[in-house]
């Protein structure tokens, strides 16, 4: 995780791959993550388990930490993993 934080600082349109645990119970919970990141510039591809809970975003030029904020708009708990 540390890496790829300084990573995507001192190479800000590099690609990086983001995992999230986010708390989502039904098609409802995933499609407001998926309309957030949807509309997420930088945000080149993600992908959603709904069973898993979990969230993985491909992303360039943005942090860890800009697209953990992201998420957390939809509303739902979410923490990095």
């Amino acid at each position: 995780m540390f890496f790829t934080t300084i990573a995507s600082v001192l190479f800000p349109r590099m690609e990086n791959t983001y995992n999230f645990k986010v708390g989502m119970t039904c098609s409802g919970c995933s499609g407001a993550v998926t309309r957030i990141l949807s509309k997420t510039e930088g945000v080149k591809s993600f992908d959603i388990s709904l069973e898993k809970q979990t969230v993985s975003v491909v992303a360039a030029g943005l942090t860890q930490d800009q697209v953990f904020e992201t998420i957390k708009k939809s509303g739902k708990p979410t923490e990095i993993i």
